[in-house]
């Protein structure tokens, strides 16, 4: 049985940290050196009618098709923000097929529309389905204390005990507050597992908070590493950060 790669990413909407430059090809040539087996997206643009219009190389696509199309994986994508010129949200990539799947609004406030992608897929090999939540919270900690509890609360309403989880995104949790609050749920961070503490990833030129996260439940953690330096420091404003996990 092979470990089952996993990275969880927010491409900024497929531009550079500055917004000046179109990134998205360049962020799919740099995630296929990861061969992910799943790959949690954040900042996902969907439709955006002024960039499309103000950038050259613009995909014809929407940028969660794009991706999956050069990776050749399957895709599901949660429309969380809708406005006049376009909409984004997160999205799922997988190797694997993709049983099932539904979008979860966790919207706390009307400045920001916020979700949980909820994915379920059976890997190769492995005899039980996982459970794959992409999540990206708000920026307020008042904001995600209500978040974590709608979390937990709907993993106990809609995940059976024994199914095993992964959540992962960008959590803006520089606090460090979301793992004592999914304890209660059974989730465990992956670089606390295995090193103690969390991993930097944003802003991606110059770590220094810990924004990006990877919790599991049911699963072991074989290894976990963020991607450094170039080309991810110049794709956008957070890095990725990967994880090999297996059957507990």
């Amino acid at each position: 049985m092979n470990p089952l790669k996993v990275t969880t990413y927010n491409i900024h909407k497929g531009m550079s940290p500055l917004n000046r430059h179109l990134r998205v090809e360049e962020i799919a040539q740099a995630l296929e050196t990861l061969s992910p087996d799943l790959l949690f997206l954040q900042e996902v643009q969907g439709k955006n009618l002024l960039r499309a219009l103000r950038h050259e190389g613009w995909p014809l696509l929407p940028q969660h098709h794009y991706l999956a199309r050069r990776l050749d994986h399957k895709v599901a994508y949660g429309l969380n923000a809708a406005y006049e010129h376009g909409h984004h949200g997160n999205a799922l990539l997988s190797r694997y097929p993709i049983i099932e799947w539904c979008n979860r609004d966790i919207s706390v406030n009307r400045f920001e529309s916020r979700g949980v992608l909820h994915c379920v897929m059976l890997p190769k090999g492995w005899q039980q389905p996982v459970v794959a939540l992409c999540a990206h919270l708000n920026l307020l900690a008042r904001d995600r204390r209500k978040q974590y509890a709608n979390l937990v609360h709907y993993i106990g309403a809609a995940i059976a005990p024994d199914v095993p989880i992964i959540l992962a995104g960008d959590f803006n949790d520089w606090q460090g507050e979301a793992s004592h609050c999914l304890q209660e749920a059974g989730l465990q961070e992956v670089f606390q597992q295995k090193s103690g503490r969390y991993a930097l990833s944003f802003p991606a030129r110059m770590p220094l908070l810990p924004l990006d996260r990877i919790y599991v439940r049911g699963l072991q953690v074989v290894s976990a590493e963020v991607q450094h330096g170039r080309p991810w420091s110049r794709l956008s404003d957070h890095l990725p950060i990967c994880a090999s996990l297996l059957p507990a």
